[in-house]
């Protein structure tokens, strides 16, 4: 499928916000609501005893600000440039958990500081997590099979396409459009879910 028309807005404000960093926050605000709620879906009970969800969120912001300047619009969607951000970063927090064991450090400790992702970008993520549509949305998906649940977080999140989460899930394509074109429509009936969920 071609790209939707949210997906060409938010690449059109990628390609502005390198020209004008003032646009950032703009382009933040666009995939912020996903990120929330990947990162609370995707942390496991056992990694969530030594990070918290707004952690990555937060590092996750810090690494795309520095990173900026490498992102090509031309080869790769913003949405999926900043979630391959938030697996690198998960991945490393699962690697220190493993190596350091159950710690009361505080995960700010063990991530990258924080404080140097920009500001409104993470006020922002924050504000987000604090919304009562946030928490409907992930109190559903809880609820969700396992094959829904990954059919959510791949396509819904993430962005990917039918191919990419069919590859992943062991499926056809034709399979993983049809069983998310019914997800989606469940999905849509909640508050804001268009906030959340990518145009695939």
């Amino acid at each position: 499928m071609g790209a939707s028309p949210d997906d060409d807005l938010t690449q059109q404000l990628a390609r502005a916000a390198q020209v004008d960093a003032t646009r950032f926050e703009e382009l933040c605000a666009r995939v912020a609501p996903a990120l929330v709620a990947w990162a609370e879906l995707r942390l496991g009970a056992k990694l969530r005893g030594s990070v918290d969800p707004m952690d990555v969120v937060q590092e996750t912001w810090c690494r795309a600000w520095r990173a900026f300047a490498t992102f090509d619009a031309n080869q790769v969607s913003f949405r999926a440039w900043v979630f391959r951000i938030a697996k690198n970063v998960i991945l490393e927090c699962s690697r220190r958990a493993r190596r350091d064991g159950p710690s009361d450090a505080g995960t700010t400790a063990r991530l990258e500081a924080i404080h140097a992702a920009p500001d409104r970008a993470t006020a922002l993520s924050r504000r987000v997590a604090r919304d009562e549509s946030a928490a409907a949305l992930l109190a559903w998906a809880r609820e969700l099979g396992p094959e829904e649940h990954a059919l959510f977080v791949h396509i819904g999140l993430e962005g990917l396409s039918y191919s990419e989460a069919g590859e992943r899930l062991g499926l056809q394509k034709d399979t993983v459009a049809k069983r998310w074109q019914g997800l989606r429509e469940r999905a849509a009936r909640l508050a804001k879910a268009d906030e959340y969920l990518a145009e695939v």
